[in-house]
């Protein structure tokens, strides 16, 4: 079946049987199942000597499947997911990497996994943001993923993140046009320009991004339910925004961390990175920061917090005078 795959080139992907991936998964048994996403079920293999991730999706997902494709094979980057092939056969695959330690909204909010440390979030954030700097600056065309959220961001072994999921992937021959769409994508995440008016500019994905900061402090949903047992709901980012708009932004702030930090965690980092995501999720797209800039941003986060962490694990200022010399 052609699904207009010619003019696809596919460097560096391989075309697998049906057979061999049904095989890798013992039939694509229950057993191998990892996950599942609006465009389907994620299993586990190990194809040709390397641990695997197939999506098998159904070929009404043709469109999905030919823009993860596409922006797969052309983009390859340390921080975004990499594609090892795929199949076309009763069904529709697509073969990534395997990224052993699941996704970020498992962390902050999946049972019996260890809570992540403050830095190890702020490292997260770094990868995620540079993984779509790339995507939007570096490619031609340019991308924009469309559908950011805590659920496509996975994490390696070494707790490194990086994004997945490039099945709504928009590609936009010139940034600065905004391009009327269908709306896809993931309620809590969507700025309103695009909610409203289907408007699509790389300031799509860095409202998402604002949205995926806030999560890694509170640890809450996009979306979140104001109490048990009631319908009340309430936007993350507004959640925030009355927070940080108290005359001691701290207070409101400490109220919001995640709670499973304990004390761990620098109030000024805190502070810095929710005023980051402020800025990603400010109304008007144009006073959002380009994903360079957000990246900039979230170095100088990850040196201070390397400093917070040196100075907590000595637990001592003045030891740690002496030993740097002062």
């Amino acid at each position: 079946m052609s699904l207009g795959l010619t003019p696809i080139t596919l460097d560096k992907s391989v075309e697998f049987s049906y057979e061999e991936l049904a095989k890798a998964t013992n039939n694509f048994s229950i057993a191998c199942k990892i996950g599942e996403g609006g465009f389907g079920v994620v299993y586990y293999a190990e194809l040709r000597g390397e641990k695997a991730a197939i999506k098998k999706m159904d070929m009404q997902a043709s469109k999905e499947f030919l823009a993860e494709l596409k922006v797969l094979t052309h983009v390859h980057h340390l921080n975004l997911v990499r594609l090892i092939g795929y199949c076309i056969e009763g069904c529709l695959f697509l073969v990534y990497e395997f990224i052993e330690n699941g996704n970020l909204s498992q962390h902050l909010r999946g049972s019996g996994k260890d809570p992540l440390s403050w830095s190890t979030r702020v490292q997260i954030a770094l990868d995620s943001a540079r993984g779509l700097e790339y995507i939007h600056e570096h490619t031609v065309p340019v991308y924009i993923h469309r559908d950011i959220k805590s659920a496509n961001i996975l994490i390696d072994k070494n707790y490194h993140g990086k994004v997945a999921d490039f099945g709504l992937a928009k590609l936009t021959e010139v940034v600065g046009n905004t391009l009327p769409t269908r709306l896809v994508g993931t309620f809590g995440y969507m700025p309103p320009e695009y909610a409203q008016y289907g408007d699509v500019t790389p300031k799509v994905d860095v409202f998402a991004f604002g949205v995926v900061l806030y999560e890694l402090i509170s640890a809450k949903e996009a979306v979140v339910k104001l109490a048990r047992n009631t319908l009340d709901t309430r936007g993350l980012v507004s959640l925030f925004d009355e927070a940080l708009s108290q005359p001691d932004p701290r207070e409101g702030l400490g109220k919001l961390v995640d709670p499973r930090l304990g004390d761990n965690y620098p109030l000024d980092s805190v502070l810095k990175m929710a005023e980051l995501a402020e800025a990603c999720t400010q109304e008007n797209p144009q006073l959002r920061p380009s994903m360079r800039s957000i990246v900039v941003a979230l170095m100088t986060i990850s040196s201070s917090t390397e400093d917070w962490d040196v100075r907590a694990f000595y637990g001592n200022e003045a030891l740690l005078n002496l030993m740097s010399g002062r």
